[in-house]
């Protein structure tokens, strides 16, 4: 078998199916995230090394995955409430390049930005071992936290990973130091 023919997630999936561990792909917590060079589907090009200053939500997905599916609507909330505080969310779909019409329609009920994977100039955090896969990167570009299947994103677990992270907004309760 020739296995540079093979695609990373098929590789992976060889790999995993023959019991070797694979890690993820460069995004450890507590060290500095991977680059990631993305055109949205909107066309505007997101680029991680580009948003130094502010707190980024990275959230890989699939049309296909309903646990993705049931965290969107927490992730968009969330989003929406700190976004003036410098949160940025970037939901990075797994789906196959061909299902980008599926994945478009989809993000319509949702305000913040989408690309898919596949299409990244650069993606060291690689293919998730599962989905859905979500990163919190601190505003000095620090990987805080990555929250999988097991650990899913809620708004208790925002609260408690993202809100230490960013600036308290002016007149917020975080600000006069009230929680």
């Amino acid at each position: 078998m020739n296995v540079r023919a093979l695609s990373t997630p098929w590789l992976m999936a060889l790999l995993l199916a023959s019991g070797v561990a694979v890690a993820a792909a460069g995004a450890a917590v507590g060290r500095a995230a991977p680059a990631l060079t993305v055109p949205q589907l909107d066309g505007a090009e997101f680029d991680l090394a580009r948003q130094r200053g502010k707190v980024v939500i990275l959230n890989y997905w699939a049309t296909w995955c309903s646990p993705c599916r049931a965290e969107m609507p927490v992730l968009e909330a969330f989003y929406r409430r700190h976004r003036a505080e410098g949160l940025v969310l970037l939901g990075v779909s797994v789906d196959d390049a061909h299902d980008r019409a599926a994945v478009a329609q989809l993000m319509r009920q949702f305000s913040y930005p989408a690309a898919l994977a596949g299409s990244a100039r650069s993606d060291g955090f690689g293919p998730p071992l599962a989905v859905p896969t979500t990163y919190v990167i601190d505003a000095v570009g620090v990987v805080r936290a990555r929250l999988m299947s097991g650990s899913a994103v809620t708004e208790q677990t925002l609260e408690k990973v993202v809100l230490p992270l960013l600036p308290p907004a002016p007149g917020s309760a975080r600000a006069s130091g009230s929680r």
